[in-house]
């Protein structure tokens, strides 16, 4: 006869509603403090943020979003931006 393994710890939480998190911290601006409990625990939404960013999955959810509203006709890609980054000049750099 073989034993099952039994599963430790808490269980992994809901990856919609991680992403659900994720996503309205990067909307709103607001701490990850501040997440709506609905989203779940704020340090799951963070971790798993950084690992799907790591493991590739975030550019992933990011291309397929990208090539749906592109289907749909809904980007101007004359206005869009791969990277960007904004950061100000230092007083007396040169420009």
């Amino acid at each position: 006869m073989t034993k099952k393994k039994s599963k430790r710890g808490r269980p992994r939480n809901d990856d919609r509603q991680t992403l659900n998190g994720v996503l309205y911290v990067l909307k709103t601006g607001c701490a990850w403090e501040d997440l709506p409990p609905e989203y779940g625990s704020d340090t799951t939404c963070w971790r798993r943020l950084k690992e799907w960013s790591q493991d590739g999955t975030w550019e992933r959810i990011w291309r397929t979003l990208l090539s749906q509203l592109d289907a749909q006709g809904k980007l101007e890609w004359e206005q869009a931006f791969l990277d960007g980054s904004f950061v100000p000049a230092k007083k007396g750099a040169m420009a």
